[in-house]
């Protein structure tokens, strides 16, 4: 098959040596990697700041007082009235219309985040990205060992298919835990904007409130699904660890 494509040698043997350090990596991830984090995960989701019961204890306090009802009165009598209610018409405002109070700075200085929250989630997000790239590197063993394309004695090929296909779904979810929490800063962020301008609507107070204890139950639900996760994969590869790495069995071995 050589004569059909030159490959210069230096770089057959610097792509030999990547394939010879993805294997080693992959089994040693496979063989010890994956239950020592399963370990650890379940571990953390025994720790006391993953199970809060009382949810109001997460809550953060939102700095932004109520200020002082502003008095109108109504001073349109005669031309001035005239003329106030041309400019209505003119701008369309005559209907009913809820005007915000303009926000050009925070009393406070900077609105910060839930603290406790955010604690938790810097603990989280790395494990979150430790499984994606542990993930990658056992999805790219598994496909190097895939043989070429041949009629028949293929079902080991589909074992190591549908694992390449459940570590690409791993993947996939773990990258979507990440997304969540993007999400989550930037739901929060927009209503403590509504706060600032409209100081006196209670619900949107109580709304923070509300999603701070959401992400705090999906944080919870985050990490048992990577703990779960490495289970999965774990018990899936150690399972079919023969098929995956010897797809094909030989023709003497069909024999006997």
């Amino acid at each position: 098959m050589s004569s059909l494509l030159k490959v210069d040698n230096e770089i057959k043997t610097k792509v030999d040596a990547f394939r010879e350090r993805i294997t080693a990596e992959a089994e040693d991830l496979v063989a010890n990697f994956f239950p020592k984090k399963l370990l650890e995960l379940d571990q953390f989701l025994k720790d006391p700041t993953i199970n809060i019961r009382e949810l109001k204890e997460i809550h953060s306090e939102i700095n932004l007082t109520v200020p002082d009802p502003i008095l109108l009165t109504d001073i349109h009598d005669g031309l001035e009235g005239q003329n106030a209610k041309k400019r209505k018409l003119e701008d369309g405002a005559g209907d009913d219309k809820v005007c915000g109070t303009k926000v050009f700075v925070m009393p406070g200085g900077m609105m910060k985040s839930n603290g406790k929250l955010v604690e938790l989630i810097e603990k989280v997000k790395p494990e979150i990205r430790t499984l994606i790239e542990k993930c990658n590197t056992v999805k790219m063993w598994v496909q190097l060992l895939i043989p070429r394309i041949e009629d028949g004695n293929n079902f080991g090929v589909s074992i190591q298919e549908e694992t390449v296909a459940e570590l690409r779904t791993v993947e996939g979810e773990a990258a979507s835990f990440l997304d969540q929490i993007s999400r989550y800063y930037i739901t929060r962020a927009k209503l403590v904007s509504k706060i600032a301008k409209y100081p006196h609507v209670e619900d949107y107070r109580r709304t923070v409130s509300e999603i701070d204890e959401k992400e705090y139950i999906s944080l919870k639900i985050i990490v048992s699904e990577l703990r779960n996760q490495y289970v999965t994969l774990h018990d899936m590869i150690l399972k079919n660890i023969e098929k995956i790495k010897r797809p094909r069995s030989s023709n003497s071995d069909a024999l006997y």
